[in-house]
């Protein structure tokens, strides 16, 4: 039993990180961020992130081309800022996309519980062929 509660664990956990990178994305489009501005950003909305998990994912959206670094001094440290990249910008535009569909799907299920699915219409239509 315990395996079954750290594989579901494990995909809530990817689950969460996905959207701490589209979060990033956004957040980067609208101008430079660095870390603790982040973790807070993110605490805001009740997700908390220890700096051990944010910046390796920071490190990764910049090795992916997504984002761009600056390094500023402030009050004699060295800060790093992130920017969204052109490539960032395509990626984020076409995850908007996407969740937005995804809500609109589930908005739509919630709302009309009798209309029958895209995948079930596909094998209706299939069927009667």
């Amino acid at each position: 039993m315990p395996k079954k509660q750290s594989s579901e664990n494990k995909m809530l956990r990817e689950f969460f990180l996905g959207f701490v990178k589209v979060h990033v994305l956004h957040h980067a489009r609208r101008g430079a961020i660095y870390g603790v501005w982040f973790l807070e950003e993110l605490a805001r909305h009740d997700y908390h992130l220890s700096p051990g998990t944010l910046y390796p994912l920071l490190h990764g959206l910049e090795a992916s081309g997504y984002l761009a670094r600056e390094d500023r001094v402030v009050d004699g440290k060295v800060r790093k800022y992130y920017r969204i990249t052109p490539d960032g910008e395509k990626a984020l535009a076409e995850a908007r996309q996407k969740i937005r569909e995804l809500v609109d799907e589930m908005l739509e299920a919630d709302e009309l519980p009798d209309v029958p699915r895209p995948v079930e219409r596909k094998l209706e239509a299939a069927a009667h062929r």
